[in-house]
């Protein structure tokens, strides 16, 4: 993998949006964002010589200016609180419509092609997707607003401010060998030295939380997914009497949260001495450096006021990558993570599946020159060459692990590790059922349907449920609820059945997707499908020896690359 810096791979990450087809409105409202910051920053120096004014005549007693210059701090203060306000929400408005295209590309690229399941195939790294894509993006996006917004905010103050501290500080006379060095500005070169040292000394004490960062989100996600994997096989866990196995499994990931976060809360500990030390003694420092002017009686009080006041926000504009350097670690980390899923992504998009499916005028399947392997290159099955009519019916039997399922992963072109041809007759639907369906969440009207999205007649939908002896549960169609609880694995089965009677596939490819039935509800479905849809071609796989009774040949596998077929 190529090693690509931090910037290369934040840019990459960050300029989609800005180029995509929503980029003018995004440019636009992120101008306008931008303009809020730089007026309230005018205001902000507008009350900087308010200072002036305002302690001028407190220290002169003027009680007629005292009222007015209250009126216009009011007016002022006002005006930019509700500059304030809408320069956020107009951020988060720009946050939430980022987010959203960005979420949306990386879910498309997540799932077309099978690439959700790829990773898992090419035993890839990326760990807890569904995190990277809902709390990175996220993090992401907000850190990176946050960040940019509040850094050309500050590069605006420290030019703003900038003028004002070197007009304030005037010049100052040192001695050296004898000689006088007049330094012009010198409280505005004393806080650029200042914040120069203390940028660099930040990230020497800091930049371990990068690191612990990355790794505290990684253990954090493990730990909800373990909670999940248990919400999910609750039956089963239940049927084990596993829950102190699996509250041990717990308490090992939760180990590696609480450790983690003890090294981040010392780091961060050192962090915060090294900061808020940095932040108070910038405090003081204006005041001690324009003492002597003060007491000379070169400026007034409201001088020494507007100076300390200037001093603070240029202070604050030079400081900003100290201030903000954990929030900076934190993106850092995030940054890291989607580039990682990214590259993964690539890899996974690139790798092939070696079948060459192609339709023709053919009334028949065949399959031509089939080989099917292991990602370690162990072959399961070598040069395969079969045709199948249209309504034929074929049993793949073997022993286990002999490649019976995985060749329907290959036919389905979902098995990466595969080679050779497959033709089907132009327009060709074909259909997959695997051991435990899956039932999406909501109404059972939708789980009858996938992963089609049409939404059939009442009548219809009741009718299939009833033949597959489901009837009970026709009068809950629109009911919404986690069916996958709700039903039994043999229930699960025999709606997946049902599927196959409302889609009407030209090919249905069974893999041991009767296993929770009994040999007569099993027979009972084979004989429907074989009833309803005659001219359905089937390939099953299956142990059953109740099997053979319901297909006209078999593929008998060997698992060494070896094959054989036979009329039963």
């Amino acid at each position: 993998m190529e090693k690509k810096s931090a910037l290369r791979i934040f840019w990459q990450l960050f300029r989609g949006y800005w180029n995509s087809e929503y980029k003018w409105k995004a440019r636009g409202l992120f101008a306008f964002v931008i303009g809020l910051n730089f007026f309230g920053v005018y205001l902000l120096v507008r009350l900087n010589s308010w200072y002036n004014e305002f302690y001028n005549a407190l220290q002169q007693y003027e009680v007629e200016s005292f009222w007015p210059l209250i009126g216009e701090f009011t007016g002022v203060a006002m005006l930019y609180i509700l500059i304030a306000v809408y320069a956020i929400y107009l951020r988060q408005a720009v946050q939430i419509k980022w987010r959203t295209w960005l979420t949306d590309k990386y879910l498309s690229r997540w799932l077309k092609g099978q690439v959700y399941y790829r990773l898992q195939v090419l035993g890839s790294d990326t760990d807890n997707p569904d995190q990277r894509i809902s709390e990175d993006i996220n993090q992401f996006v907000n850190l990176s607003l946050q960040l940019l917004i509040g850094f050309l905010k500050q590069l605006t103050t420290l030019a703003a401010f900038g003028v004002v501290l070197w007009n304030l500080s005037g010049a100052f006379t040192l001695e050296l060998g004898g000689q006088e060095i007049i330094i012009y500005g010198y409280m505005f070169w004393f806080s650029l030295v200042y914040s120069g040292i203390g940028t660099f000394c930040v990230h020497l004490v800091g930049r371990k939380l990068i690191g612990l960062n990355f790794e505290q989100q990684r253990f954090e996600a493990d730990f909800r997914f373990n909670m999940m994997r248990v919400r999910e096989n609750s039956e089963s866990i239940a049927f084990y009497s596993g829950e102190q196995a699996e509250n041990k499994g717990f308490h090992e990931r939760f180990a590696h949260v609480i450790s983690n976060f003890w090294q981040l809360m010392k780091q961060t500990k050192i962090l915060n001495f090294y900061v808020n030390g940095y932040a108070q003694l910038a405090v003081i420092v204006p005041l001690i450096l324009a003492a002597p002017q003060y007491f000379s009686g070169a400026i007034a009080l409201g001088g020494l006021m507007q100076t300390a006041s200037a001093f603070g926000r240029v202070q604050d504009a030079l400081s900003y990558f100290v201030e903000s350097y954990d929030s900076i670690a934190q993106l850092a980390a995030v940054v890291k993570r989607l580039a990682t899923f990214t590259e993964h992504m690539d890899t996974a998009e690139t790798v092939k599946n070696g079948i060459v499916r192609q339709g023709d005028g053919a009334a028949e399947m065949s399959i031509e020159e089939l080989q099917v392997q292991l990602p370690d290159n162990r072959v399961l099955l070598a040069d395969c060459t079969l045709s199948l009519p249209a309504g034929s019916r074929l049993l793949v039997t073997g022993s286990s692990g002999c490649g019976k399922s995985t060749l329907l992963r290959t036919l389905a072109g979902i098995w990466p590790y595969g080679k050779g041809k497959l033709s089907l007759p132009q327009g060709s639907r074909l259909l997959f059922l695997p051991q435990k369906p899956y039932l999406p969440l909501g109404s059972l009207r939708r789980a009858l349907y996938y992963p089609g999205t049409a939404a059939g007649s009442d009548s219809v939908l009741q009718a299939a449920l009833q033949k597959v002896g489901l009837e009970d549960f026709a009068s809950r169609l629109d009911e919404v609820d986690d069916w996958s609880r709700i039903l039994s694995l043999g229930e699960q089965q025999r709606l997946a059945f049902a599927r196959v009677l409302l889609q009407k596939p030209d090919w249905v490819f069974l893999d041991e997707a009767t296993s929770a039935l009994d040999e007569p509800r099993e027979a009972e479905v084979y004989e429907l499908l074989k009833k309803e849809l005659p001219q359905m071609g089937i390939v099953s796989v299956g142990h059953r020896s109740t099997l053979y009774a319901q297909h006209e040949q078999e593929l008998k596998l060997a698992g060494d690359g070896g094959w054989q077929v036979r009329t039963i």
